[in-house]
C-alpha cells in the first residue's frame, strides 16, 4: 500500500464549497486523490450517483491528481480494492469528530494498515452542509455562497422540475 493514495468519501449529495475546499486539500497532500461517492441502497438522494459523480469531475475539473469513482458497502473494502491507505474525512463541529473518530477506530479494527485523517474545515464552510444547502435550495434560495455555480444551477433545474 502507498501513502500516495487517498480516499475521500461521502455522499456528496449536493458537493458544496467545503466538500472542494476539502478536495483541494487532501490533493495537496497526496500524490492521488479518489472522491468516492458512497451509493446506499437505503437512502433516497437528490442527485442519482452519475449526476453526482459529473458535479463532482465538473469542479475538480482543475485538479490532475483527482478522479472520481462510487462504491457501495463498507468504505474501508473499497479503499483495500483501490490499494489506498489513507481515508480522509471532513470536521465542521465536534458531533462530526465522535462520529468519524467511531468509525476510524472501526476501520481501524477491519484494516489497521488503512489510515483516517481528519480535515477541519475552513472556518467560512464550518456551517454548511449538504443538507442545508439541499433545503434553502428546495425553497429557491440563494445558495451560491455555498456551492459552485454548476451545482447551483443543477438544484435550480432539479426543483424547478419538480414545481
Amino acid at each position: 500500500m502507498s501513502r500516495a493514495l487517498a480516499v475521500y468519501a461521502g455522499s456528496f449529495d449536493p458537493a458544496t464549497n467545503g466538500h472542494l475546499d476539502l478536495i483541494e486539500r487532501a490533493a495537496a497532500l497526496f500524490d492521488n486523490v479518489i472522491v468516492a461517492i458512497g451509493v446506499h441502497p437505503t437512502k433516497h438522494p437528490l442527485f442519482s450517483a452519475d449526476v453526482r459523480k459529473s458535479l463532482i469531475q465538473s469542479i475538480a475539473s482543475h485538479i490532475p491528481n483527482v478522479v472520481v469513482d462510487s462504491f457501495d458497502g463498507l468504505l474501508i473494502e473499497y479503499c483495500a480494492s483501490k490499494s489506498a491507505s489513507v481515508i480522509v474525512r471532513g470536521l465542521r463541529v465536534t458531533t462530526d469528530f465522535e462520529y468519524e473518530l467511531q468509525i476510524a477506530h472501526a476501520n481501524a479494527d477491519l484494516r489497521p494498515q488503512i489510515d483516517t485523517l481528519f480535515l477541519p474545515t475552513r472556518t467560512k464552510h464550518g456551517f454548511v452542509s449538504a443538507s442545508l444547502v439541499r433545503e434553502i435550495a428546495s425553497h429557491g434560495g440563494d445558495v451560491s455562497r455555498y456551492a459552485p455555480a454548476i451545482v447551483c444551477d443543477a438544484l435550480k433545474k432539479k426543483f424547478s422540475a419538480e414545481a
